[in-house]
């Protein structure tokens, strides 16, 4: 841990300061526990690969890959994905909710204007 310890330093505060935005979140409970789950294995790999680089090469090699930062950009490379699938499917969500409640104000309004006679 001794060779390029401020590039370290940096590392694992960026991964500290990126947990502590990511857990601050409105979602429900279930939903909640999964992600705080994940989030701690997203933590613990990336302390992994930032203090023992050989480490990532190892399973790197031990999966078919051959460096560790060939497997470190393919796994950012699928969850990028994930995460944009996730991304569009909330918005997809949003989306439904908004015409929702925007028909429903439709309705809303043209009764209140039928009853009070507009």
């Amino acid at each position: 841990m001794l060779d390029q310890p401020l590039i370290k330093v940096i590392l694992l505060a960026a991964i500290v300061v990126l947990t502590a935005m990511l857990t601050r979140s409105t979602a429900g409970a279930r939903h909640q526990a999964v992600r705080r789950l994940f989030l701690i294995g997203f933590v613990v790999l990336a302390a992994v690969a930032v203090l023992f680089p050989p480490f990532l090469t190892q399973v790197a090699q031990a999966v078919g890959v051959g460096r560790g930062a060939d497997l470190l950009l393919y796994g950012l490379t699928v969850t990028f994905l994930g995460y944009v699938a996730a991304s569009y499917r909330r918005l997809r969500q949003m989306e439904q909710q908004v015409t929702t409640l925007a028909r429903e104000l439709a309705v809303r309004e043209a009764v209140h204007r039928d009853q009070h006679g507009r």
